[in-house]
């Protein structure tokens, strides 16, 4: 067994169980770890079967298998760029419209006052 397979083995299984431990804890919703956790499984069955490795490998046009894991690992993150993105992009839609929300509420309840203190001062 080559160091290269022992590492990708071994990180990939401490990828594996951090994610469930993380998702045990509470600190990371399952909408986000289903992409971790897929990815994962992915990295350990190639690392652990040097044939499919090199199956998919070739097949893809790569003539060291390893790299292929490297590649799955880059595609991995561009994935969790994108996911985050997007999921930016949405909080920062909602906080733009909370924060005219608030604005128009706060508008609201000075007029309220205003007209309070106006029918006070009548009386």
């Amino acid at each position: 067994m080559d160091i290269t397979r022992v590492v990708s083995i071994l990180l990939s299984s401490s990828i594996f169980i951090l994610v469930i431990w993380l998702i045990r804890e509470g600190r990371l919703r399952e909408k986000y770890s289903l992409l971790w956790l897929c990815t994962s499984i992915v990295i350990i069955g190639l690392s652990v079967s040097r044939h499919v490795l090199e199956t998919v490998a070739i097949a893809v046009g790569i003539y060291y298998p390893p790299s292929l894991l490297f590649l799955l690992g880059l595609l991995f993150l561009l994935l969790v760029n994108i996911g985050y993105g997007t999921s930016i992009s949405r909080l920062s839609e909602s906080n733009h419209k909370l924060t005219q929300e608030i604005a128009l509420l706060k508008k609201a309840l000075e007029d309220t006052d205003k007209k309070r203190r106006e029918t006070d001062t009548k009386a």
